[in-house]
């Protein structure tokens, strides 16, 4: 018997931002309304809310550059110059210096995990294709041809121009893409005069700046599998990035098991290690974007000791016994929402490296 059940993360993840403005105390213009905005793109919605300011034309600027960093970054725009490399068969292609850039931190992660992120996944991610899947897993034979073209590698950059060397390797930035996007964003957003806001790409939550008033932003972790959008934790970070991966963003059920979107480059299937999310705290959105898949690759222990080892960085890892595991540095920043949280007070627990 066949069962399908996907996540509406974009939609969850969008009250999400709703939620954490009510957790939040204060608004930091008790006088003045926020700008705010939703709109959808990179296959997910976006939601932008300034203080301070009327001008629209900040939002209307924030949504061209969304726009624009989609036609250069989408793997299925047929236009976009990431499709132009993976259709080269092989040949260079001249690249935007934006592009470049992301090719190049995608490869740094890739790097970092050992090849257990892969920007070169984008065979293996057409097959899942978990935005439109109703519950079919792929024939084991093409996961294996899929799986025969993965390896950045494969990715030879010189100057501004991109070599795939296998020409039936495929690119796939969507891990990155929004991190990236979204401080692209903020850095507009500061060099315009706001001080004050945040910008959610789907659940990747970046604070402009400090609020008025004092107060950190206090941004939600989703309860994993909460078909309503559940604030399990809150973290309070200021000038800072909150980014989760999670088995429960986009998945499928087939006979009773659960296939999640967060595929292993090495098997062509997800990722068994015992996680459901990993949440990274840091400075560029691009970067959370990167360590949460990165982490969630390694599993807990080894995704543990990178973020030990990296400076204004910290993680929060759910296991599958829905307990919370967090870096040394975190402290007083996260606390429960214990009047909306369904897990058990005695699951209800925190560790530090030293306690796994």
């Amino acid at each position: 018997m066949h069962q399908t059940s996907r996540s509406n993360v974009p939609v969850l993840l969008t009250l999400l931002l709703l939620i954490f403005s009510a957790v939040s105390g204060c608004m930091p213009f008790a006088d003045a309304a926020p700008l705010t905005r939703t709109g959808f793109y990179f296959d997910t919605f976006i939601t932008l809310t300034l203080y301070g300011t009327a001008d629209e034309t900040l939002l209307d600027e924030c949504f061209s550059i969304a726009e624009t960093y989609e036609q250069l970054f989408s793997a299925t725009l047929p236009e976009s110059e990431i499709s132009k490399i993976n259709r080269a068969g092989g040949a260079p292609v001249s690249v935007s210096d934006d592009t470049l850039s992301l090719l190049k931190t995608g490869l740094k992660y890739c790097k970092l995990s050992r090849g257990g992120f892969d920007i070169t996944v984008g065979k293996l991610s057409s097959l899942w294709n978990f935005s439109e899947n109703e519950g079919t897993v792929p024939d084991k034979d093409l996961l294996a041809d899929a799986v025969s073209t993965v390896g950045y590698q494969n990715i030879s950059i010189t100057g501004s121009t991109v070599t795939l060397q296998n020409p039936d390797t495929s690119i796939d930035l969507g891990a990155i893409a929004k991190g990236y996007i979204a401080d692209r964003m903020k850095e507009y957003l500061n060099q315009n005069g706001v001080t004050e806001g945040t910008i959610n790409l789907g659940g990747n939550v970046l604070c402009i700046g400090p609020k008025a008033d004092g107060s950190t932003y206090r941004i939600g972790i989703q309860m994993p599998f909460s078909d309503q959008g559940t604030v399990a934790a809150v973290i309070g970070v200021t000038d800072q990035t909150v980014v989760s991966s999670g088995v429960y963003e986009r998945y499928i059920t087939v006979d009773d098991k659960l296939y999640h979107h967060i595929l292993n480059p090495g098997t062509g299937y997800p990722y068994e290690n015992d996680l459901l999310g990993v949440t990274v705290i840091c400075q560029d959105s691009v970067d959370g974007d990167g360590l949460s898949t990165t982490c969630f690759s390694l599993g807990l222990e080894e995704g543990m000791e990178l973020i030990e080892r990296l400076p204004d960085t910290e993680a929060v890892f759910i296991t599958e016994d829905y307990r919370f595991h967090c870096s040394s540095g975190i402290g007083d920043t996260i606390s429960f929402e214990e009047s909306t949280s369904p897990v058990p007070a005695a699951l209800r627990m925190f560790f530090h490296l030293a306690s796994i």
